[in-house]
């Protein structure tokens, strides 16, 4: 039998090191479809048939209040940083400091961040650190941090990226380069909870895949993943 589940992107690579597990633990397969939470809210408000939803706290929150998602058996599965991505021949940035960020983002040609829960966090921060408008005519946006990577990829020169940390390792093979996380000062991270939609055709089959994400087992796959 296939299980459906809707997840953030910033899941996949613990959800692809999850699906093999749970199968051979629950003889289960995982279809997963990844969109950003503002679409996964859509979706799953339209009335979309799928079994579990990852997704960023607020998001679920949203969903569980319109009775969307269900409140009993939500799993914490953990938080994801902000990083700094560029391209394996790019110079990298110096992002050990909030200071250090500032310089680099000043001599940097362009910036690219995507419009999601990470990229909404970025825009924030440059305001914070007072440095946005000095910047704003080299900033490139994106919907999702897969466009993000790949404008990185096929880009050149002293330009570097943003992005969730799980986004950026996801690539680390295919020509990028993960220079850091944003120095503490500045970071943000993102909470995310797995629940079950209240629409399953699925529900014993959903709530087992609840179950094995709360483990031991299925924290340290999350963990070992750069969800914390």
């Amino acid at each position: 039998m296939e299980l459906r589940v809707l997840s953030a992107g910033a899941m996949q690579p613990a959800l692809i090191a999850v699906a093999p597990e749970f199968h051979w633990q629950s003889g289960y397969d995982l279809r997963v479809a990844y969109a950003i939470a503002s679409e996964l809210r859509r979706r799953i408000g339209g009335g979309e048939i799928a079994d579990v939803v990852l997704a960023p706290a607020a998001a679920i929150a949203e969903l569980e209040n319109s009775g969307r998602v269900a409140a009993e058996g939500q799993v914490a599965v953990g938080r994801v940083g902000a990083g700094v991505v560029v391209r394996d021949a790019a110079p990298a940035p110096d992002v050990g400091s909030a200071e250090a960020l500032k310089r680099s983002l000043l001599e940097a040609e362009s910036v690219v961040y995507n419009r999601a829960s990470s990229g909404v966090y970025i825009e924030t921060m440059l305001k914070k650190i007072g440095i946005y408008e000095q910047i704003r005519d080299k900033l490139i946006r994106y919907d999702d941090g897969t466009a993000v990577m790949h404008h990185l990829i096929r880009g050149k020169g002293r330009e570097f990226g943003f992005g969730g940390i799980t986004d950026i390792l996801m690539y680390r093979d295919q020509g990028l380069r993960f220079v850091g996380p944003l120095p503490e000062e500045i970071q943000n991270y993102t909470a995310y909870t797995a629940a079950l939609i209240t629409s399953s055709p699925h529900r014993d089959a959903a709530q087992a895949l609840l179950q094995f994400l709360a483990s031991p087992p299925g924290k340290a796959l999350f963990s070992m993943n750069g969800i914390k």
